[in-house]
Order: structure tokens, then C-alpha cells, then sequence
């Protein structure tokens, strides 16, 4: 699992807004993983899990093209309509804050992974498309990891990842819908929030 949240977050991590708007998806995937393997190739830093570091790049790069309202509504499914604005604030926030610390942890797990690229099968004019991709690692059978992106006004942005045929938000939504049925959309947030506690490295021993 750490290789496949390792190959997500080489795409996430780089994406740059100088080419959000004006560079078609499938170009886009493969300029800015390339792009960022070789910079975790020759960061030591990041190689050797500085917290400040690492959290400081998925900031930076990850949230401008991220679509976290939208992934979490799909998250969340018909609970979402449920939740009261306050509430949806929150979810958005602890989701956000679990994927990108879940991305930064396996950003440093990065070694020799490969990424090779699909050909796009879109039209100009659709506004969601996939990216195929497969990662490859020596001793290991490829990977395929499919990113789904929407055109907005402000470039396009990811609100969906499909990992070895599982969609991340499809897979969420089943562990959420446990958690709301047994305390409701606050107990999820409690959920999310304890998550991001044992992810966060400066949170041991606290």
C-alpha cells in the first residue's frame, strides 16, 4: 500500500500552476511526475522523512489543484446532504488534512519506482477525463493508478483516484458510511481528526 500512496503522491505533489491552465491533462501528468521524481531523487531530506520539509512541498503543490470539496461529497455520499454546513466545513478540512498527510508519509518511501504514461482517450471538449498511468518497481508486478481530473475555470484539478481498479473515493465511502452510522457525521470528523493525529509525526508521545 505504501507504493501505491507513494506513486499518488509523485502526481500530487508537482502539479504547477503555470501549467493548470494551458496544458492538456495527459501532458500535464507526465511533465510534473517527472518532474518531482527527480527532485525526492536527489532531496536527502525528503528521503529521510523530514516532516517539515515534506508537508511544506504537498502544501504548496497538492491544495491549488486539488478538488477536496468535491471528493469529499463523494466520500460521503447521500450522508453529505445531511450534514449541516459547519459540519461540511470540517469534513473537508479533516479529509484534506488525511490525504495530504497520508501522501506526505509515503512521499518518503520513494526509492525506484517507475511511472510509465497511457495515451489519453479523450476529446478536446470533455470536461472529465482519466489519465492512465502504471508504476513500476523492480520485484514487483505494475501498478495501475488512473487519475480522474474535471476542467475548471481554474485549471483542471483531481477529485478521484483509481488504484489497481479501486476508486479512492469509492473505497472511502465505504468506511465512512460504517463511521456515520454509528456516530453520525460528527463521529466521522472524531474519525478523521484521530487519523490525522497518528499520521502527524509531531503528534508522538504527545
Amino acid at each position: 500500500m505504501k507504493a501505491l500512496a507513494l506513486s499518488f503522491c509523485l502526481f500530487l505533489t508537482a502539479l504547477l500552476p503555470a501549467h493548470a491552465a494551458v496544458t492538456p491533462p495527459d501532458v500535464l501528468v507526465q511533465e510534473v511526475t517527472r518532474e518531482v521524481l527527480e527532485i525526492v531523487r536527489k532531496d536527502r531530506d525528503i528521503q529521510s522523512g523530514d516532516p517539515a520539509k515534506v508537508n511544506a512541498l504537498v502544501e504548496a503543490k497538492v491544495l491549488p489543484h486539488f478538488n477536496f470539496r468535491r471528493m469529499t461529497m463523494l466520500a460521503v455520499g447521500r450522508d453529505w446532504r445531511e450534514a449541516t454546513p459547519e459540519q461540511q466545513a470540517r469534513l473537508i478540512d479533516a479529509f484534506r488534512t488525511l490525504l495530504v498527510r497520508t501522501y506526505s508519509n509515503a512521499l518518503t518511501q520513494y526509492r525506484d519506482q517507475s511511472i510509465e504514461f497511457r495515451p489519453l482517450r479523450a476529446a478536446p471538449t470533455d470536461n472529465t477525463v482519466q489519465v492512465r498511468t502504471e508504476v513500476r518497481q523492480p520485484g514487483a508486478q505494475p501498478i495501475g493508478i488512473d487519475y480522474t481530473l474535471e476542467r475548471t475555470d481554474a485549471g483542471w484539478k483531481v477529485f478521484d483516484v483509481v488504484v489497481a481498479g479501486v476508486s479512492l473515493v469509492t473505497n472511502y465511502r465505504g468506511t465512512f458510511s460504517q463511521e456515520i452510522r454509528s456516530g453520525g457525521i460528527d463521529g466521522l470528523i472524531r474519525s478523521l481528526q484521530n487519523r490525522n493525529r497518528q499520521l502527524d509525526p509531531g503528534s508522538a508521545g504527545a
